[in-house]
């Protein structure tokens, strides 16, 4: 028990501490063992703790998710801003950022992403981040093509799904993460040159 369990943190703090115990968990029992109960138990707090920041179960995953998510996010559009205002630029940084989520934020990431799935409250939040990340890609990429605005669109649902599975190549040690940063950045180079 850390020091850190026992003693009173302000709200923001404490969920914090336990998301980092629940990571934890995550690493070294799996998705499976994760309850706010065993969170509690492992973070040092009492459940009504866990409960009073999560609710569920769930609520926990999306919590964890969520997290990664944004701090994936917020470094990208730091690179972002960093990067010179030309496509071949642009999308060499959103791929090279895509892959390097996946390995970076390590198996933990990709277990929880699997938790996600298969209950309808979960399932529609999932959704709703990919979502926010088609419109992150068509504000970020709109201003480098002349598309119409729901061609555009569905090329980002497209982009993303074609991150989705070479990132999961990455992980399954398929294709080096370089090589598929640079096959997602030709692709989006090409779709978004391309009115076809």
């Amino acid at each position: 028990m850390s020091e850190t369990s026992s003693k009173k943190l302000p709200k923001a703090q404490r969920r914090e501490q336990l998301l980092d115990v629940a990571v934890e968990v995550v690493r070294e029992e799996g998705t499976d063992a994760l309850t706010l109960g065993h969170l509690a138990e492992r973070a040092g707090v009492s459940k009504p703790i866990t409960y009073e920041h999560f609710q569920t179960r769930a609520g926990l995953l999306m919590a964890l998710y969520e997290r990664t998510d944004a701090r994936q996010v917020a470094q990208l559009q730091e690179a972002l801003e960093r990067t010179r205002r030309k496509l071949e630029d642009v999308a060499r940084v959103m791929s090279a950022a895509y892959m390097s989520c996946y390995t970076t934020s390590g198996p933990e990431h990709s277990a929880i992403a699997a938790a996600l799935k298969g209950d309808g409250q979960m399932e529609a939040f999932h959704q709703g981040l990919l979502d926010q990340y088609v419109d992150f890609y068509q504000r970020t990429l709109g201003p480098f093509c002349d598309l119409p605005r729901e061609a555009l669109r569905q090329r980002c649902v497209a982009i993303i799904g074609a991150a989705e599975a070479l990132s999961r190549d990455v992980l399954r040690g398929a294709v080096a993460e370089g090589t598929a940063a640079n096959t997602l950045a030709s692709l989006i180079v090409s779709w978004l040159t391309s009115r076809k």
